[in-house]
């Protein structure tokens, strides 16, 4: 049985300069990887990943570390099932539904 203290969540949350082609460069790269390891956008710099594990979370961050770009400023967090749970989401003034984690057939 899955437990909701178990299942992870990752927040990767960046600030990176996009003032140089160079730099615009590198920021897309950075999506694109986060994308490529599974990411979803929350926002246009704030990417979200469900994981299965503690570990699969220190595996993910690891990769994210390679991927990160020279400049800029990048948060991960890391949290529980159970603590995404609690988070309160708007779309404009309208309380949006809570988000469930994904079924066990959307892991495998």
């Amino acid at each position: 049985m899955l437990s909701g203290y178990r299942l992870m969540w990752m927040l990767v949350m960046f600030d990176l300069p996009v003032v140089e082609k160079a730099e615009r460069q590198a920021a897309t790269q950075f999506r694109n990887a986060l994308l490529d390891m599974g990411f979803e956008m929350s926002q246009f710099s704030v990417y979200m990943r469900f994981c299965a594990s503690q570990t699969q979370v220190d595996t993910l961050c690891r990769t994210v570390e390679r991927a990160l770009p020279s400049g800029g400023k990048v948060h991960i967090f890391q949290f529980t099932d159970k603590q995404y749970e609690r988070a309160i989401t708007y779309r404009g003034r309208s309380r949006q539904p809570t988000q469930k984690a994904p079924d066990q057939f959307d892991l495998f």
